[in-house]
């Protein structure tokens, strides 16, 4: 999986292999050796064969020169004082490394293979400082390097790696779209192992959310403002533009960060549950399915569904999601399009398969289950049905533990206050229960249902107001009675 370097860092690096050095004079004054100057100067400003051939010629002195050892400090610690020196030397690493393999195999069998390095990731606050921007680049090659050596976790190598994705979280919320593809680009590069992905799913809070947020601005739904993820009223993603995607985001960026969340993917029974439960992972999906704008990302992004609703562990909570979040009908419009890529389509049609086998097995009241569990609520037909309720009131008020009405009372404490509606179906469904079950009524009394649908009475919506009516309409009925 090769990605064109970004083009904020190979335009920085350029321009530092550009740069003057007064090497002799930071010879004099004992920032360097000698040694390390000769060292430095067989490989400066050649062609990469060349260097390629001097660099293995000697790979133990290029080992100590970057690393230190027996013959003296790493030039990344004497030098330390030296901005110019120190920005020089990681871009000459990083070439290094690239251009001659065999290298990166000789650093990582140093003692301390990354010791000199991670220290520069905290050098500065400033998120266009160029030395962490240096250090992270090289970081990621040694660390990609290590990891395809042996996958098998090593202590060293996972301290390095932490420490690195903490710094490029930093670059993922920046406003600046080239610091956020840097880093995206490096997280990509970085998960290629299970543990890779184990220790940037634990960091998840640095890691992913700001991956989440950029997701969610290009649906035009913020974190701050989604009712659905936050709990606090607002627009959601399933009310977010239908017509494009947010021009803020643009497509590489967005294409590699749907690139390191699909990689993620590959560890969906870790994961899945608690993107949904943290993210609303499926509802952002299925927007971002419906707006994508190339087949690139639409093929990302089928991927990731089908990852994630295929691991056994997720299928409880993530096929009801999916179902409420009206996933289906649109993989049935996109089977329509003409799709070039066959890999898209193999998936398109598997998830489609197993998308048809879940809803074909559902009653009336399973989808009802997971319409209220998914947290929103629509007209969908069984809140109108009268049959419905006569069959099932009870059932609802019974089942699992009473589950049921414990999550409209978690809806209905919600103000909702750009999705009147789901307050207006909450206060209808709980009239249904009042008249279908009376006698259990006191249920709902329990949980704060009664007082939650009376102090909607005075809601400014007119349908909440409505509904919550007609709600206390019932229980008034059944006290008469009593």
């Amino acid at each position: 999986m090769s990605l064109d370097p970004p083009t904020y860092l190979s335009s920085l690096q350029n321009n530092i292999r550009a740069r003057p050095i007064p090497w002799e004079g930071a010879v004099r004054a004992g920032t360097i050796t000698e040694n390390d100057l000769k060292t430095i100067k067989a490989v400066d400003k050649v062609r990469k064969e060349q260097r390629r051939q001097t660099v293995e010629s000697d790979i133990e002195a290029y080992q100590s020169l970057i690393l230190g050892g027996s013959k003296g400090k790493s030039v990344l610690d004497s030098a330390s004082k030296r901005a110019d020196v120190i920005q020089y030397m990681l871009v000459l690493t990083g070439d290094l490394i690239n251009g001659a393999p065999t290298l990166a195999t000789k650093l990582l069998e140093h003692p301390e293979p990354y010791k000199p390095i991670v220290p520069y990731l905290s050098s500065s606050t400033n998120p266009e400082d160029p030395i962490p921007l240096l250090a992270s680049s090289v970081l990621t090659s040694l660390l990609s390097t290590a990891q395809m050596r042996s996958p098998k976790s090593d202590q060293k190598t996972d301290e390095a790696l932490t420490q690195l994705y903490k710094y490029l979280s930093t670059l993922t919320k920046s406003q600046d779209s080239g610091l956020q593809d840097i880093a995206v680009q490096e997280y990509s590069s970085l998960l290629r192992t299970k543990k890779a992905r184990e220790l940037f799913w634990q960091q998840r809070e640095e890691t992913v959310n700001p991956l989440i947020d950029i997701l969610r601005t290009a649906v035009g739904a913020s974190r701050d403002s989604d009712s659905t993820l936050r709990g606090n009223g607002g627009s959601s993603i399933r009310t977010a533009t239908e017509n494009s995607l947010s021009g803020v985001i643009g497509l590489q960026l967005l294409y590699h960060v749907l690139l390191t969340i699909w990689q993620l993917s590959f560890e969906a029974s870790l994961i899945g549950k608690g993107l949904e439960k943290e993210q609303e992972i499926i509802p952002l999906y299925t927007q971002l399915l419906r707006l994508s704008p190339k087949e690139k990302t639409t093929r990302l992004l089928l991927s990731t569904l089908l990852n994630l609703l295929s691991a056994p562990s997720n299928k409880s909570i993530l096929l009801p999601t999916a179902t409420t979040a009206r996933l289906p009908a649109l993989l049935a419009n996109l089977k329509g399009r003409h799709l070039t890529d066959p890999d898209l389509s193999d998936d398109l049609k598997t998830l489609t398969d197993m998308l048809n086998a879940y809803t074909s097995s559902q009653t009336t009241f399973d989808e009802y289950a997971a319409e209220v569990q998914s947290g929103r609520l629509r007209w969908s037909p069984p809140h109108r049905d009268e049959t419905f309720w006569r069959e099932n009131a009870r059932k609802i008020l019974e089942n699992d533990g009473g589950a049921l009405p414990k999550k409209l009372q978690e809806i209905m404490g919600k103000g909702w206050d750009d999705e009147k509606q789901v307050l207006a179906i909450a206060c209808n469904d709980v009239g249904w229960l009042v008249k279908e079950a009376p006698d259990k009524r006191q249920v709902l009394e329990k949980l704060g249902v009664k007082g939650r649908v009376m102090e909607l009475m005075t809601d400014k919506d007119e349908e909440v107001r409505w509904e919550s009516l007609r709600a206390v309409g019932e229980w008034l009925r059944y006290s008469f009675d009593d």
